[in-house]
């Protein structure tokens, strides 16, 4: 019966991005503890997640399809080795990567929390 309303394609696509911002925040974490080891190379998003995205998006039926869509970590093939042995990790660049996704996964959060609280108020007909 209410299935339809998770179906938007905004919520969906706010989901979808929520979940990508959270395993983001892993690759970050992970650049971050790894950035004094030898050869670790930069891991992010699969670049292949935001163009299923908007493929996705412009054919329309993104609501109905959006759970074959799953984001993926890989390593980053724009990352340059930034020391002598290899290493691809820049912690300035990560530390502002995190705080980026911070505020996106927050605003993520939001309007998917939004959608819950406006799906409360129509069902109980109150907004607390």
């Amino acid at each position: 019966m209410i299935d339809p309303i998770f179906q938007t394609d905004n919520y969906q696509l706010a989901r979808k991005l929520l979940d990508a911002s959270v395993l983001r925040q892993e690759a970050i974490a992970t650049n971050i503890a790894n950035a004094e080891t030898p050869g670790f190379r930069r891991i992010d998003l699969a670049p292949d997640f935001a163009v299923q995205l908007k493929a996705r998006m412009a054919a329309g039926d993104f609501g109905k399809t959006a759970d074959s869509i799953r984001p993926q970590l890989a390593a980053d093939p724009l990352a340059r080795t930034v020391r002598p042995d290899g290493n691809s990790v820049e912690l300035e660049h990560e530390l502002m990567a995190m705080n980026r996704n911070a505020v996106e996964h927050d605003f993520l959060s939001e309007i998917v929390s939004n959608n819950l609280k406006r799906l409360k108020l129509a069902i109980t007909g109150r907004s607390m």
